[in-house]
């Protein structure tokens, strides 16, 4: 989509994600022994190559041919491929679990993203997120400060989505998921979930 790939030109791919450590300790802290990855909104494939390393075999997708391109050479041994942003090019329970990093607060159709992502990891696979938190103390501060809100809320940025604990649980739940779990950690909410049997 040329909109993402505007986002991934500008952007430099050999910058670290943010909070990689943390958001990289919880996505392996959830996987075990013979776990397939889908890796969805991979980027630059800083997380794909992460996993790989740790032993895990992962497919990196994304919306942007130019993310997939920059993936790749990072990558050269991974699978990378470009999928539609509502559409993943994978049979049904291809993977035992997803990992949607950062990706959700950018997605247009994010049930329609979720329903992909449950049909690929099959009933009981596993779905693990992480997406910027807006908790309590971040809401006040962005109702009292102007300039806070207008940097966080800015018109041309790539974020159209804010989830709360409460409002990340309902979206996995209204697209089908259960056994969810939203925790926040420094920023972050980290949630994993299973889909529906």
């Amino acid at each position: 989509m040329e909109y993402f790939d505007r986002i991934h030109a500008a952007a430099c791919g050999d910058l670290e994600p943010e909070r990689f450590e943390l958001r990289l300790g919880f996505l392996l802290a959830q996987l075990a022994p013979g776990d397939a990855v889908l890796d969805v909104g991979c980027g630059s494939g800083w997380f794909s190559g992460a996993v790989a390393r740790a032993g895990f075999s992962v497919v990196g997708v994304d919306v942007s041919p130019v993310a997939i391109a920059r993936a790749r050479r990072r990558c050269p041994g991974i699978e990378f491929a470009v999928s539609g942003e509502d559409s993943l090019p994978f049979p049904d329970g291809a993977f035992s679990v997803a990992w949607c990093g950062e990706t959700l607060e950018h997605v247009r159709d994010g049930l329609g993203l979720l329903a992909e992502i449950a049909r690929v990891v099959g009933p009981g696979g596993r779905l693990l997120v992480s997406t910027p938190d807006h908790g309590a103390r971040r809401r006040l501060w962005l109702g009292v400060n102007r300039r806070a809100f207008e940097a966080n809320f800015e018109p041309r940025a790539d974020h159209l989505r804010f989830f709360t604990r409460r409002t990340l649980t309902a979206t996995l739940e209204a697209a089908g998921f259960d056994g969810v779990g939203v925790r926040a950690a420094r920023g972050v909410l980290l949630a994993t979930a299973r889909a529906a049997r």
